[in-house]
């Protein structure tokens, strides 16, 4: 029986090209910078000591605070309620921290910190613009479980587990050859649900916009849309040209390759024209409860803002494990997606944590337990991930995704079941 993928390689990459926007290019240093014995140590060996457990987060990366520690204040939230109801087998897991600020070389001193002094367990939740240590972290057996797939760490080396899994060898080379596979699984939705038929594109000229948005292009056109593109001026964006240009071609969908300043300009200048769209499209990162506020200017466009991921939505309370994250988190100022991801992220970690207490929770034990993962959800909140390793590249998939629309006065409202809102689509191969 051929178990249904989630929709993960094109959030990462959307991720990442939105990133790269505004975010300088750390430095790296040199790997003999950190020589030493790269031998896994098994971690609080003893009945009652402490487990401890690593979050990597660019707290302070260029991007500007609070893009990157949704996933860390998940997980945070996880552990204080795991340890306040006793642990794990009675021993409290102790969460040590690092940001990375953002860069190649904050990141390699906060695995050096993490990995080899203060010998964590596992990582948990890593969410780095730069993931540079990504080679240490495999060298020495560490088990990083739940990151978000940034760049294509996770689809490049073992004992590397992305939130949304993969299949691709990790054999040290990303994805196969250098190639990674995107499916056009949202584009198929908004054909078969919604009967679009004709979607925009917009981008900057700039190369990691430019760049994703063409592969958008190529999805949509094997989906069979008409395709407009429109591409601004990164440094002076004519928006209101835009969506003029948007209500003359009569675009069913927006999607785009901006930051999310841009994206609340651009909802503004689609209000402004009286540009009205069936969807103006999100991703994951962009899946909070701040949309008020984000587009307070633009309430025709902000009630067209759609979102698609690969986890429940962090609004679908009605579920048991949405509400003990709510629950746990209700003192936060905002929610989102991700960090509903780190939430699951820790809770995948505490999973394979306790069936190696019979025997000792150990890196080597916890990335057995994970790397066996087939079809782990965490509860229900994530759609299922495995890390079955394929020779070969995917040609089509069976492919899920979640899917949230924005209303006022009640927030992202779920638009059916993730585990059902599936569809075989080509996947579309891109470098990373």
């Amino acid at each position: 029986m051929r178990h249904p993928r989630t929709s993960r390689a094109a959030e990462a990459l959307a991720a990442a090209a939105l990133l790269a926007l505004t975010a300088a290019c750390g430095s790296r240093l040199p790997e003999s910078d950190f020589e030493h014995d790269d031998r896994p140590s098994a971690t609080a060996r003893d009945a009652g000591e402490p487990i401890r457990v690593g979050i990597v987060a660019s707290a302070t990366s260029p991007v500007g605070g609070g893009a990157f520690t949704g996933p860390r204040d998940g997980a945070t939230a996880w552990f204080d309620r795991l340890n306040a109801r006793g642990g794990i087998d009675g021993r409290r897991v102790e969460v040590r921290q690092c940001d990375d600020g953002g860069s190649g070389a904050g990141n390699n001193e906060c695995v050096h910190r993490l990995v080899d002094e203060e010998k964590v367990v596992a990582l948990v939740a890593t969410t780095a613009l730069d993931y540079a240590g990504a080679p240490r972290v495999s060298r020495a057996g560490v088990p990083d479980i739940g990151g978000q797939p940034i760049g294509a760490a996770y689809d490049t080396y073992p004992h590397l587990y992305g939130v949304y899994g993969s299949d691709a060898p990790r054999n040290g080379t990303p994805g196969w050859d250098g190639r990674l596979y995107g499916g056009t699984e949202v584009y198929r939705y908004f054909k078969r649900e919604h009967g679009a038929r004709t979607a925009a594109v917009v981008s900057y000229n700039q190369s990691a916009s430019a760049s994703y948005a063409r592969l958008v292009e190529r999805g949509l056109r094997a989906e069979g849309y008409k395709v407009v593109t429109e591409q601004v001026d990164f440094a002076l964006p004519n928006f209101r040209a835009v969506a003029a240009d948007l209500k003359q071609q009569g675009a069913d969908l927006v999607f785009d390759a901006i930051d999310g300043h841009g994206n609340a300009r651009l909802c503004r200048a689609m209000d402004d024209v009286g540009a009205r769209v069936t969807a103006k499209v999100t991703n994951v990162q962009n899946w909070t409860s701040t949309v008020a506020e984000d587009y307070k200017d633009a309430p025709h466009c902000r009630n067209a803002l759609w979102a698609t991921g690969s986890s429940r939505n962090f609004e679908d309370t009605g579920h048991p494990a949405v509400r003990a994250f709510r629950d746990a988190t209700e003192g936060l100022e905002t929610h989102s997606q991700w960090q509903l991801e780190g939430w699951a992220a820790a809770r995948w970690f505490t999973d394979a944590a306790r069936s190696c207490a019979r025997t000792g929770i150990t890196r080597a034990c916890v990335d057995a337990s994970v790397n066996r993962a087939r079809d782990y959800t965490a509860g229900g909140l994530l759609l299922p991930v495995s890390f079955a390793r394929s020779p070969e590249p995917p040609a089509t998939s069976r492919t899920c995704l979640s899917v949230a629309r924005w209303r006022d006065g009640e927030g992202w409202v779920s638009q059916g079941d993730m585990n059902r809102t599936c569809f075989e689509v080509p996947q579309l191969a891109y470098e990373p």
